[in-house]
């Protein structure tokens, strides 16, 4: 694959031993395999301004336009968020909302979505897929819910479960795959 595909990783949870983040690279694993460069997109790192706030400070708008920048030269981007009450992260909804139609028109998207219950995160990802849509993304046919979440992880931070190891590097490389073969058919 060329070295070109980029692929672009953003979580949702803003804590520093963050479930969801262990999760996302371990997908981003699988598109560094598959020969995609990456970059990942910290939230905790960005001083994003709340949409449409009165104020912004200029150290904001400095990190708004470096996140959009992140955005624009990524081929594919794997989101990752905590559901919380029935819906993605608020800190990523706020940096989605901020981009739009540039960051995102014909990108390749794979998600990915942890919850504290049994249910899984099917409304927050079922939430990300419709944003998706909305800013003309493409999202991949798969997904990854991880259901109790706070026991899938074991002390040291890994993944418990094998096969959802293998879930996740699967996102990560068909992502990549479909960025590649959209590059190709322009």
């Amino acid at each position: 694959m060329p070295p070109h595909i980029r692929i672009l990783g953003i979580c949702g949870s803003l804590e520093p031993k963050s479930n969801s983040m262990r999760a996302l690279n371990i997908a981003l694993e699988g598109a560094r395999a598959s020969g995609a460069n990456l970059c990942v997109v910290d939230l905790r790192q960005y001083q994003l301004p709340i949409l449409n706030s009165p104020y912004q400070h200029p150290k904001s708008l400095e990190h708004l336009q470096k996140m959009k920048k992140e955005f624009q030269e990524a081929d594919g981007i794997i989101m990752a968020t905590p559901e919380y009450h029935g819906s993605l992260s608020g800190a990523l909804k706020n940096a989605l909302d901020l981009m739009g139609f540039n960051e995102f028109e014909g990108k390749m998207i794979g998600l990915i979505g942890l919850a504290g219950g049994d249910m899984g995160a099917f409304n927050a990802l079922n939430h990300l897929r419709t944003i998706c849509r909305q800013v003309h993304a493409w999202v991949v046919p798969s997904q990854v819910s991880i259901a109790d979440s706070h026991l899938a992880f074991n002390a040291g931070g890994q993944i418990k479960n094998p096969k959802l190891v293998q879930r996740l590097r699967k996102l990560g490389i068909e992502v990549t795959k479909f960025a590649l073969l959209h590059r190709q058919g322009k």
